[in-house]
């Protein structure tokens, strides 16, 4: 398929979306890579200070992110004696990707804290299902899904998103990738959205990093449904930025209400692993010891 008409049908799938009130989730799942701390960046080795009695907590970023998001939060955690560990999400679907992600959790010895950011919340409802280690779920400016409920439907539930859009090529650089289905491309954040609409408390060279090194999203993984929620039996708390310009803090806290979450909210954008570490640490921690 030339590129041409990859584009012709890659935006064809996605305005559909977008009439569905589902474009303001294309954005959802963005978290930047670039930190404050020069900390290790993922699947940190467990730090000798930490005990038998606390939980390993493991983090899982959103799309256009790697592990590295989480840098100043896994320097204050290990600083706390915990030990934290970042896997890869593949970004691939919910149901994939919370696939992996059960998969990894099984070789986790003893309790474990789950922790998502944005889209990671989607993966982390379907992964610790079934999972008895699994003592806390924790929602970064995530996406807490019912049952049946896709990325998309949540993010368009509320007003305040500030990237809602009619045509996606605004917002996104589409690409091809192996495998794709009809109408499936992969989705790259424009820099201007970087810096606009989910970037806007960092600096620019934390932008800038954003930018070049951000891992791209499938665009079906938009609106896939979510299955059985794990919050039913996992008990879970929500850290929701008030200037979230990606998913409305309104929407979180509907879903939040559903999940009988405990909520905190903070004066941050959508980026709050990386502008607000120190907030999103004592959240974790909270939950760690709440387990």
């Amino acid at each position: 398929m030339n590129r041409r008409s990859l584009y012709r049908l890659t935006r064809a799938s996605l305005t559909a979306l977008a009439t569905a009130s589902v474009g303001a989730a294309l954005l959802f799942t963005t978290v930047g890579p670039a930190s404050a701390s020069n900390s290790p960046s993922s699947a940190a080795s467990p730090d000798r200070s930490a005990t038998a009695s606390k939980p390993t907590v493991v983090l899982v970023h959103g799309a256009w992110a790697d592990g590295s998001s989480w840098n100043g939060v896994i320097t204050r955690l290990r600083s706390r004696g915990y030990r934290v560990v970042a896997p890869p999400n593949p970004l691939r679907g919910v149901s994939s990707d919370a696939a992996y992600l059960a998969d990894y959790l099984k070789t986790v010895k003893g309790p474990i804290v789950l922790v998502g950011h944005s889209y990671g919340g989607m993966v982390i409802t379907n992964a610790a299902l079934g999972n008895t280690e699994v003592k806390a779920l924790v929602y970064i400016d995530a996406f807490i899904p019912a049952k049946g409920q896709s990325a998309g439907e949540i993010a368009g539930s509320e007003p305040g998103s500030g990237v809602i859009v009619q045509d996606p090529a605004t917002v996104f650089d589409l690409v091809p990738f192996p495998g794709a289905s009809a109408g499936d491309a992969d989705l790259y954040l424009k820099p201007q959205v970087v810096r606009s609409s989910f970037a806007q408390d960092l600096s620019a060279a934390q932008q800038n990093q954003i930018i070049a090194t951000q891992r791209p999203l499938a665009a079906s993984a938009v609106t896939q449904p979510s299955g059985e929620p794990a919050w039913k039996t996992i008990p879970s708390w929500a850290l929701i930025g008030r200037q979230d310009k990606i998913i409305p803090a309104a929407a979180q806290e509907a879903t939040a209400k559903v999940a009988h979450t405990k909520v905190q909210e903070i004066d941050s954008s959508h980026l709050s692993p990386v502008s607000r570490p120190g907030a999103v640490a004592d959240l974790i921690t909270t939950a760690a010891h709440a387990g």
